[in-house]
């Protein structure tokens, strides 16, 4: 912002890098400010643009101490651990790892090894419905099993999308 000023009064070295130099903290501002935003609504993208921040204002803290530029570099220094202990603290390592959120759980557990069968919607199973298929084949035909064997009505066609891991993701 400084370098802006000086730009406009006349008073800087060059007139391009003053300009370059305001266009790239008004860029800087602006993407700390949707960093803050994010930390605000607790969204998990959040926290490493943020601990890399605190980072940063520490490593200039340290340089200018070194300068001997005691009054600026102690507040770097203390906002920066004190930036760093907020991010790193649980109740905030909950909220920004999605840990606190409640997912709902499956109908029935999985088994480790057991694949994961998409829930069929509209469709109830019949007493012989089973019995009618195995009738149906024809002699010499292989037997089916898995997703195969069963069948879907038109416009349900199944999906091979992988599901995320993770919760939210979709």
């Amino acid at each position: 912002m400084l370098a802006g000023i000086d730009t406009a009064a006349g008073r800087s070295y060059q007139t391009g890098s003053g300009i370059a130099l305001t266009v790239i903290g008004a860029a800087s501002a602006a993407a700390l400010a949707v960093v803050a935003a994010g930390l605000a609504r607790a969204r998990r993208w959040s926290r490493t643009p943020a601990l890399l921040t605190q980072l940063f204002v520490g490593i200039v803290g340290i340089y200018l101490l070194q300068a001997d530029r005691l009054d600026w570099g102690e507040l770097s220094v203390v906002v920066a651990v004190a930036g760093f202990a907020a991010l790193l603290s649980p109740p905030s390592l909950r909220a920004l790892a999605g840990q606190g959120q409640t997912r709902p759980e499956p109908s029935q557990p999985q088994q480790p090894g057991q694949a994961k069968q998409p829930k069929q919607t509209g469709q109830t199973k019949q007493p012989g419905q089973a019995k009618q298929r195995a009738r149906s084949k024809q002699p010499g035909q292989a037997k089916q099993t898995g997703q195969a064997a069963r069948s879907k009505p038109a416009g349900q066609a199944r999906s091979n999308r992988r599901r995320s891991a993770r919760p939210g993701a979709e």
